[in-house]
């Protein structure tokens, strides 16, 4: 037996609380998730509003992917009592564009609203998402339907201000903060965030591991979410989990 820590999930760049369900290799463990706030343009402000959603914790470990990754990071580096494990996907400690046209760019998309968001916007920001092993996975996936998912949950006003919060962010030099196990997951396919930024939280955060899951791309939480799920479970069981003290149940 183990005492398990409660896994929060933090969502992605769309906002929309993750769905547990999907994530059948952690169905046996204590789980939340919630929905980031609107039109905040500042990662320290999400950090703090993933904050509050732990307040009542006392063992958690902080689960991110994407834009979730960097909320995650910017919590864990604060080093909040609780805090057991930490484990970002496709995330990033600084903004990785590199091109000042392309930031450029994308600082043009986030004033965009109406017509223009929904069909210029979500469609250009969809065909980043892709990979081409999306339908291959326990649930296949399209930008049809990445592109469904920001329609759904992400006004253009959020999308704007989160561009801004993860253009202007940068932890690169607060990694060495971090002081639990930590687990950086990457897809074989990644056209948005590239390797670079996997290489530098590696290098950056002490004791940092990285698994590099083969046949995915960005969205691999939505399509590959059993694969997901296992990875994160076989880290928490060797890294995480402390067996309870005998006869403490007694």
């Amino acid at each position: 037996m183990t005492n398990q820590p409660t896994l929060v999930f933090i969502p992605c760049f769309s906002g929309a609380p993750w769905d547990l369900e999907q994530l059948t290799p952690l169905a046996h463990r204590p789980r939340r998730t919630f929905r980031l706030p609107e039109n905040v343009d500042d990662m320290e402000a999400y950090a703090d509003a993933a904050a509050a959603h732990i307040a009542d914790l006392d063992d958690y470990v902080l689960v991110g992917d994407s834009f979730g990754a960097n909320i995650a990071l910017a919590l864990a580096i604060r080093r909040p009592a609780g805090l057991r494990g930490l484990v970002m996907s496709g995330g990033f400690a600084a903004n990785p564009i590199s091109s000042p046209l392309w930031k450029a760019a994308m600082r043009l998309m986030g004033r965009l609203r109406g017509g223009p968001y929904r069909q210029l916007v979500l469609r250009a920001h969809a065909h980043r998402l892709a990979s081409p092993h999306d339908r291959e996975g326990q649930i296949p996936w399209s930008e049809a339907d990445s592109r469904h998912l920001f329609l759904t949950n992400t006004p253009a006003t959020s999308f704007g201000a989160r561009l801004t919060a993860a253009l202007d962010a940068d932890y690169t030099d607060r990694l060495d903060k971090v002081a639990v196990p930590t687990l950086i997951i990457t897809p074989s396919h990644d056209k948005l965030i590239g390797e670079e930024a996997a290489e530098i939280m590696r290098a950056g955060i002490p004791g940092a591991r990285e698994i590099v899951l083969e046949g995915t791309g960005h969205m691999f939480r939505f399509s590959h979410p059993v694969t997901y799920g296992r990875a994160v479970e076989t880290f928490l069981a060797e890294r995480v989990d402390e067996p309870e003290v005998a006869g403490a149940a007694r």
